[in-house]
């Protein structure tokens, strides 16, 4: 029946989406932490869910465009109007489904945009701290005039 492939495609998708907001929350504690070591993996993880998302939803629309013309419907229709055709309990579960969703979508969006911000703000403290490395400081003497910094010996995080 084409309904409950749906509906397993459906669950499978939203097991996935839990998961990219677990390896994003992941990520995020890698950033947060300064333990920048693993990000790499953590990123790769992200970009593999991503990848079986993907898939996931090509096998979803092929469900969907299934159900869509067996109750009289052009395929490409949306889950939501897939809930409007389709008779009790089906219609309450695609809702179900939908909502959450919605739901997880936008949680993801919201610490998706936060780990970029993580990244960002992680990626100028480094080029500043580089520049810091390479400049001459410029400092003042004991009259107020400008004088350059000499050359002193820097000391150097390897963790960055």
């Amino acid at each position: 029946m084409s309904l409950q492939a749906l509906s397993s495609v459906l669950w499978r998708e939203r097991q996935l989406l839990e998961l990219l907001l677990f390896k994003l929350e992941e990520e995020q504690l890698l950033l947060t932490s300064g333990k920048t070591r693993w990000l790499g993996h953590a990123t790769r993880e992200v970009e593999n869910v991503l990848e079986q998302i993907r898939e996931v939803e090509l096998g979803r629309s092929v469900e969907s465009d299934a159900v869509a013309r067996l109750h009289g419907l052009e395929p490409g229709r949306s889950l939501h109007e897939l809930a409007e055709a389709v008779p009790p309990p089906w219609d309450d579960l695609l809702r179900t489904h939908r909502q959450a969703f919605l739901d997880i979508t936008h949680q993801i969006e919201s610490l998706a945009a936060g780990n970029r911000e993580l990244l960002s703000a992680s990626h100028r403290a480094t080029q500043e701290a580089l520049a810091n490395l390479t400049q001459d400081s410029h400092t003042y003497d004991a009259t107020g005039s400008t004088a350059h910094g000499e050359s002193t010996a820097r000391m150097l995080d390897q963790e960055f």
